[in-house]
């Protein structure tokens, strides 16, 4: 269903079982999958793409112009996947070319009340994002991340599976998969094993994280801790996206229990 006052340029491809409230604005270039609701007073404009079964509601603004300077108007995009729920005053923005072209949140996610997600960002699924927390551009959220509400995540920071970051933290480092990340500039306060627990992993394999967390983080000196790390742990499978997400780029700050 469609509101009367809803406006809807005749170029934007909108399924036949999605629902727009009153005063909600579409651009021509806005394709929205089934099953999808629309609050009112919601503008979607740009070059984007919105899958099946979302909710959004009052006030998000989704496919607006990125902002950076260096943008000029190229036709960059927002994909947004299935099941995700984007509440009020939540802001995305399309990407940018210098950074891909595309913004894209997955699946199942949880934006909160004024999130801001930002140019280039790639945000995974059932990630939840609390009230007033922004994502600067560029950066990269894995799957189940949680953010605490208020957070500041600095452009082009990684943070890794099912990692969780407390409310008011300012992220200016990557943070491991699975860690516990707090502070006015991050460090790592430990792993999630609360986290871990909701997905049902084994205890033998949180004892075996946590374990090797404790090698990985001795010392200030990573490249020398994970040389040294006892060969049993690398069969752990969370150990080693641990060790792969710290070798995959080298050139990022890591954010350790040192950063303090």
């Amino acid at each position: 269903m469609i509101h009367n006052t809803a406006i809807i340029d005749n170029k934007a491809k909108i399924h036949e079982n999605v629902e727009i409230g009153p005063y909600t604005v579409i651009g021509p270039n806005v394709e929205i999958d089934e099953g999808t609701k629309i609050q009112s007073h919601v503008n979607i404009t740009g070059h984007t793409l919105i899958g099946k079964n979302n909710k959004i509601f009052p006030f998000a603004s989704i496919g607006n112009e990125p902002q950076d300077l260096k943008y000029k108007g190229e036709n960059t995009k927002l994909i947004i996947g299935d099941g995700n729920t984007i509440r009020e005053y939540t802001t995305v923005n399309t990407g940018t070319t210098g950074g891909g072209e595309i913004t894209k949140i997955g699946n199942n996610s949880l934006l909160m009340i004024g999130v801001h997600i930002a140019h280039d960002c790639i945000i995974g699924n059932n990630v939840v994002i609390a009230n007033s927390a922004a994502v600067a551009g560029h950066a990269e959220i894995a799957d189940d991340v949680i953010i605490g509400g208020n957070c500041g995540v600095q452009q082009f920071t990684r943070i890794g599976r099912m990692a969780m970051i407390g409310g008011m933290t300012g992220v200016s480092r990557d943070v491991i998969p699975y860690g516990v990340s707090l502070g006015n500039r991050n460090y790592l306060d430990g792993i999630n094993v609360v986290g871990l627990r909701r997905r049902k992993v084994s205890n033998k394999d949180i004892i075996s994280l946590t374990d090797a967390y404790k090698e990985i983080f001795k010392t200030d000196n990573l490249n020398d801790n994970l040389n040294n790390l006892n060969g049993t742990f690398k069969d752990n499978i969370y150990v080693k996206e641990v060790i792969e997400f710290l070798n995959k780029d080298k050139k990022r700050p890591i954010c350790t229990p040192f950063s303090k």
